[in-house]
This record gives structure tokens, sequence and C-alpha cells, in this order.
């Protein structure tokens, strides 16, 4: 079986600590990860097994095949603040 991340575009993302009203950032949202043989079979296969989604307002999923079998264990983290140029005072 193959394994697929889907995403949607829809909602709203605020930065830590933001104090606007207004969503600071677009951006797209993890919805869920399912496996199957194919993309419908995955998408059946996230409903099944997380049917709270039908309750949402969320419509329209993206669906991306995660190539890498294991791709909770093979995954990296990067950090913004470790590419910022330090201010000067």
């Amino acid at each position: 079986m193959k394994s697929y991340i889907f995403i949607t575009t829809e909602g709203y993302t605020f930065q830590p600590e933001s104090e606007s009203i207004e969503s600071d950032i677009e951006n797209c949202q993890v919805i869920g990860f399912a496996q199957g043989e194919d993309q419908q079979q995955a998408f059946q296969n996230l409903i099944k097994e997380n049917s709270y989604l039908l309750e949402t307002s969320f419509d329209e999923l993206i669906c991306f095949e995660l190539k890498h079998r294991d791709f909770w264990k093979n995954k990296s983290y990067f950090y913004l603040n470790d590419c910022r140029i330090p201010a000067k005072y």
C-alpha cells in the first residue's frame, strides 16, 4: 500500500504570539494521512478512519503521495531561526 497526505488551503493560520484579528499567513493545513492502493482508496480510508472530517466545514482536499514508506521515521526538522541574521543594536 502507498501512503498519502491530505491537505487543504481552506482555513486560517496565525503566527505564534499573534495579536492580529486577521489571519497572518496564507497556508495549507494538514487534514490527515491515509494509505491505499491509489489516491481514491486512500481518500476512502481517510474518511473511514476519521469520520469526524465530514462534520467540519472543510471541502477541498489535496492529496499527495508520500514516496518513502517509513516517512514518519525519516522526517527532518528545520528551523527558520537558524537562517535569520541576528539583529544589530
